[in-house]
Formats: C-alpha cells, structure tokens, sequence
C-alpha cells in the first residue's frame, strides 16, 4: 500500500511538473492604436516572430485599440501584473522619470536619423534603464516621427501663435514649449483632438504626418507648418517583475524578436512619414507651409529657454549628447 501511494504521489508530481513546464510564459502586449499604424505593425510582427520561435515556450496576446487600457492607465496596470507589455509616447513617463523629458525639448534633434543615433548611444541605452527603481524596464525605442504644427492662422514666426490654444500631451515640457512663444498649451486626450479643432475650441495642434493624416486633422485645420521642432516616439516597456522573472536564456530570444519587430514598426514609420505628408499635400484641404532659415531662427531662438529650465531635471550632459547626435 505505501508502495502504490508512493508511486502515486510520484506519478502526480512528475505530471505536475510536466505541466508547469509546459505551460508557456503568456505576454498580454496591449496599445491604444490601430493595427495598420506602425505601432500596430510592429505588435503584430513581434507576435509573429515569437510564434515562430518560441512556441510552446511563449505566447503573445496583442490588445490594439485600447481595448485592454489607455496609455495613461497601463503602467499601472503593468505593475500590477495585469499585461506585461506596452508603447506608450515618451510623454507619458514623466512621473516614473524626469530623464526621458529630453524626447520633449524642442528643436533638440534635426531629423529622425539624429534621434536614432541618439537613442542608439550609450547614452540613449541607458535611459531605458532609468524607470527601473519604478518597477518599469525599457525594451526599445519605437519611432513615429518628427511633429508638426498645424493651425487655424499661418504659423511662420513665433509671434503668429501668440495666443493661439494648442492641444498638448500631458508634458510640462510641451506645455513650457508653448508659453516660451506666448501660446496656450492646454493638456487634451488624443481622442478629443478632431472634434476640439472642428469646432474651433482650440486653434492648433502638434503631431507627426502619420497622426496628422489618419487622424484627418488636416480636413479641420487649414495650415501646417512643416516644422520638425520636436520627435514622438514610443517606449517599447515591460515590468522588471516579469523582466526578471524569466530565464536568461528565454529572455534573450525574447528580446531578439522585438528587436527585429521594432525595426520594422521603424521602418513603416519612416515610410508613412514621407507618403502621409503628400497624401496630404495632393488632398489641397490644409496648405503645407516650409520655414526659410531665418524664420526656423526665429522659432529655434524663441523655444531653446526651455532646454534650461528642465536641465536640472534632465542633466545638462545628456542633453549636450543628444545635441552631439546632430552631428
């Protein structure tokens, strides 16, 4: 008789443990936009790449549309266990990190390519690091691309925006960005955004061609200033609960197929950037409009204060890295 309650218990543990192997590591991937955006690209092709790779091993549930959590509702989310990854825009983290504000200065990065290398570096590296003490761990940057202004008036110099209401994402950066040219920063949801400017509660707004475009703010706004002043990106983040929580060697793939799904969320970007902004010139709704030098001068000029007023937050050598990243 203890023989065979031996040899059951045996047989209950050995299953058990068969099971517990065999039960794959699930990672809820929740975002609040479209699939076709290249956020949603990159989601689908980081789910197709683990599928590939690691099945059996690990499961990736993609949730688009904020049909999990918002972005201002999934970190905490995340901390509690309830989805391990997510994108949210840089702007987002500013009460897990003042660090990443540096995303925010503007007319800090030239181009895309200066934003690359920046994120890139060593520097760029180790801010993924800086939410840690947080309970957040950054994977990878993920890009949208270079904002514009769009406006109900002509936006030339500085003083065209004087007291005109822009929308802003919930940063103080961008909300001191606006007051440095005598603007109205107002912090609105994305999802607001349409139907404040269609009815003229607020006059302008800041965003990249991609948003611009499939958001149809272009239909609502009659100019838009080609003016590169400012970078929205994403941060890929998973919680270092579950981070460190995996085998080494099952995080290191991990990590791989979102590097590689990343590139290619990149890559859309960058192609979706160039096709929107003629899409929107060939639709002749909003009146694209380019800065000569000096009024970019102009511009530059009236907004660089705001890079010294959040140095002590930022740090004054980081932000001289990033300016190097230019060159």
């Amino acid at each position: 008789m203890r023989l065979l309650t031996a040899a059951v218990t045996s047989l209950a543990l050995t299953l058990g443990a068969q099971a517990a192997v065999a039960a794959p590591v699930e990672i809820k991937f929740s975002h609040v936009v479209a699939e076709n955006t290249p956020k949603g690209q990159m989601a689908i092709k980081f789910k197709e790449l683990v599928d590939e790779r690691l099945a059996g091993k690990v499961e990736v549930k993609v949730f688009p549309n904020s049909q999990l959590f918002g972005d201002n509702k999934v970190l905490e989310a995340m901390l509690l266990g309830d989805v391990q990854m997510a994108a949210p825009s840089l702007s987002k983290f500013q009460k897990y990190t003042k660090k990443l504000q540096i995303f925010d200065l503007p007319f800090l990065f030239k181009d895309m390519a200066a934003v690359e290398k920046f994120q890139n570096s060593a520097d760029g590296q180790k801010l993924l690091g800086s939410l840690q003490k947080k309970g957040l761990v950054g994977l990878g940057y993920l890009h949208n691309g270079m904002k514009q202004l769009s406006a109900s008036n002509a936006l030339k110099v500085p003083s065209d925006a004087a007291g005109k209401k822009f929308r802003i994402m919930t940063s103080d950066v961008l909300h001191a960005q606006f007051e440095a040219v005598d603007a109205v920063p107002l912090k609105k949801p994305f999802s607001e955004v349409f139907t404040l400017l269609q009815t003229k509660a607020i006059d302008g707004q800041e965003n990249t061609w991609s948003n611009i475009y499939s958001k149809k703010f272009f239909e609502v706004q009659p100019f838009i200033t080609e003016s590169n002043h400012g970078v929205l990106d994403y941060l890929v983040v998973t919680s270092a609960e579950f981070w460190m929580g995996l085998d080494d060697g099952l995080k290191a793939e991990i990590k791989s197929a979102l590097d590689e799904a990343i590139k290619h969320g990149n890559n859309i970007a960058a192609e979706k950037a160039e096709s929107d902004k003629q899409k929107i010139i060939d639709s002749k709704r909003s009146e694209v409009l380019s800065l000569t030098d000096a009024e970019r001068s102009q511009w530059v000029e009236a907004m660089k204060p705001v890079w010294k007023k959040f140095e002590d937050q930022i740090g004054a050598d980081l932000i001289k890295a990033a300016e190097a990243s230019n060159n």
